[in-house]
């Protein structure tokens, strides 16, 4: 390794956002086990983005505690960036309204764009570029765009709160 790397052992910030992927993980599955009265009338795509959004949710600390660089960190950065852009994809087609795009989707745009950036750095050897946009991605398309599926009566919310 040389000089101008840093370490690539978890840090603070990395602990923390392991913690926070967990609790935002906790919280979307109190929802949908309290759903479950309404789970027949939810479209495939919806649950599509749940079961690959849970997935990342679940690779998160997986990724940013254990060890790095290993074989089995890259078949796990592997399906969590899959899980990533597969959430992503599928957002643009969950829409309120057919046809309209709410301001969070400028999140799957932006992850869409930064899945492959993530893998390609990686696969590079740029270790300040990998992680500096895998704590981007679980900052921005995981926790913000996470935590916006509370509020404002969205699905997750109205199981949660309702």
């Amino acid at each position: 390794m040389s000089a101008a790397v840093k370490s690539i052992a978890p840090d603070r910030l990395e602990r923390a956002l392991g913690v926070l992927a967990l609790v935002m993980l906790g919280f979307i599955l109190v929802a949908v086990a309290k759903g479950m009265a309404q789970w027949g009338d939810i479209p495939a795509v919806i649950w599509l983005h749940l079961v690959t959004i849970v997935a990342a949710l679940v690779l998160t600390p997986v990724l940013l505690w254990r060890p790095r660089g290993t074989p089995g960190h890259r078949a796990l950065g592997y399906g969590w960036a899959a899980a990533m852009f597969l959430t992503a994809l599928d957002s643009l087609f969950v829409q309120t309204n057919p046809g309209h795009f709410s301001p969070i989707h400028l999140l799957s745009v932006f992850t869409l764009v930064m899945v492959p950036v993530l893998v390609l750095a990686a696969r590079r050897g740029n270790v300040v570029r990998h992680r500096r946009t895998v704590r981007g991605l679980i900052i921005g398309a995981l926790l913000i765009a996470g935590f916006f599926t509370f509020p404002f009566n969205r699905l997750l919310g109205h199981w949660l709160f309702g």
